[in-house]
């Protein structure tokens, strides 16, 4: 945990924002996989580890803004617990750690919810994600299941926002501790990725990897892919043949549970073919450009369309584009190969607290989504601040179904140039990705320098 101090401030500024009322936390519980005694790996709700910094199931916790109390709910564990699971340090012994001197049985907090609504004081909660989480506000809040999600509170939602957004020195050193694990799975993949080798051996060997050092399964599925025109491709069965490409895109998670997110594209049998070398530098310019772009004050929107320029320009030269290069920018012609947005926040989630809603935290309200195609899924929008950490992550696609489709009804047509791609339908993906710090002056890539260059990727497979 960090310490009580840091806690303490962190709940401070939440009932500075909320003025007044019960603010409501729930922790998260097991989750059976098929029997209640056969749990999958459990992992604490991210909003209730950044303000409790607890990571056991089965808590939930109440701040009384007016009466300025924190408490904790929970129960020690019984001799029967302690016989299956071992012994704990008692609940209220953590909760000094958090600076917290108030707990009580998990039994209680029905009271102190149905005292806070009978005295029409507001009950504060986050959007719930999980059905139980959803079932236990409604019982707790006498209201039906339905009506749970538009009862979150708006105020609360933008408090954590504004806080999590902002990562501290400490926070920054845990994303750095994934980030170590990461670049060890990574150049794991580029040496495993041989032919005749199955995908599922890589991944097996990664996330073994990930959970190894640090004790934590990793924060998002793993995708290690020769098709990787499916952007998030979780079949691992292929038999990986020479000539192909494979994208890895894993993570791995902290002690204290903040992730890390890179994604690197490695020719199977460690040499690229020259037409991957060219798709492959393209993307590699896309994000150099749109890491010297990033600074404070600038929209993550319109990084996002510098890196498209880029590819619009590069594809011009190398003729499956053709035309004005502005002019493919803002039609979203590119967005046929790049189909996805540049990156999003990352922290205590790899997509930071998307859970609270994606616009709410990647939008403003002067800036709103773009409904084109391509454009539509960038989850990060909004101006850029000292200490945000993002992925940055562009990316290069020959999805046949989708040209397919665009060359049938025509669509940019001037733009593009149909004929000349009929020889890449099947090309795969190449995707690049890093985790990058917003400075005070621009921008700064997290973690070891993990193999990137041709040569670099190159040179780590045949190692």
């Amino acid at each position: 945990m960090f310490s009580a101090d840091l806690y303490t401030h962190r709940r401070q500024c939440l009932k500075a924002d909320v003025h007044s009322g019960l603010i409501l936390f729930l922790g998260n519980r097991p989750s059976p996989i098929n029997a209640l005694d056969n749990c999958y790996f459990f992992r604490q709700d991210s909003s209730f580890l950044y303000f409790w910094g607890i990571d056991l199931p089965n808590l939930a916790a109440a701040i009384d803004v007016e009466a300025g109390v924190d408490t904790v709910f929970g129960d020690d564990r019984s001799l029967d617990d302690v016989i299956w699971s071992g012994p704990q340090p008692a609940l209220l012994e953590r909760c000094r750690g958090i600076g917290v001197d108030r707990c009580a049985s998990s039994s209680q907090l029905s009271a102190v919810v149905a005292a806070a609504i009978k005295g029409r004081r507001p009950i504060h909660f986050l959007p719930p994600y999980r059905m139980d989480h959803t079932m236990q506000v409604a019982e707790l809040c006498a209201m039906d299941p339905s009506a749970v999600a538009g009862n979150t509170s708006t105020t609360l939602v933008r408090s954590v926002i504004r806080q999590r957004s902002v990562k501290n020195e400490a926070e920054l050193a845990q994303i750095e501790a994934a980030l170590v694990i990461n670049a060890d799975m990574q150049t794991t993949a580029m040496r495993m990725a041989t032919p005749e080798r199955y995908e599922r051996e890589v991944v097996g060997a990664i996330e073994g990897l990930a959970y190894g050092r640090s004790g934590r399964k990793p924060p998002f599925r793993t995708i290690f892919s020769i098709h990787g025109q499916t952007l998030h491709n979780h079949c691992h069965d292929n038999l990986m043949q020479a000539g192909r490409l494979a994208i890895c895109d894993c993570g791995a998670e902290s002690p204290m549970g903040y992730a890390s997110d890179t994604t690197r594209t490695i020719p199977v049998g460690g040499r690229f073919t020259r037409r991957q070398k060219e798709i492959y530098e393209v993307v590699l310019g896309m994000q150099a450009d749109a890491l010297a772009a990033m600074k404070p004050g600038i929209p993550f929107k319109e990084v996002h369309q510098i890196a498209a320029r880029r590819l619009s320009s590069d594809f011009n030269d190398l003729g499956l584009m053709r035309g004005n290069v502005d002019r493919a920018v803002q039609t979203g012609a590119y967005a046929l190969f790049f189909p996805h947005g540049l990156g999003h926040m990352l922290g205590l989630d790899v997509h930071d607290m998307e859970c609270l809603g994606e616009d709410e935290v990647g939008y403003t309200d002067d800036i709103r989504r773009d409904s084109r195609f391509g454009i539509n899924r960038l989850r990060l929008a909004k101006p850029l601040a000292p200490d945000f950490v993002v992925t940055v992550e562009p990316g290069i696609y020959f999805i046949p179904q989708l040209i397919q489709q665009w060359r049938g009804e025509n669509r940019f047509s001037d733009l593009i140039d149909y004929g000349r791609l009929e020889s890449y339908l099947d090309f795969g993906g190449v995707r690049i990705e890093d985790d990058v710090r917003v400075t005070s002056t621009g921008a700064t890539v997290l973690g070891p320098a993990i193999p990137k260059t041709v040569a670099a990727v190159e040179s780590c497979c045949r190692a």
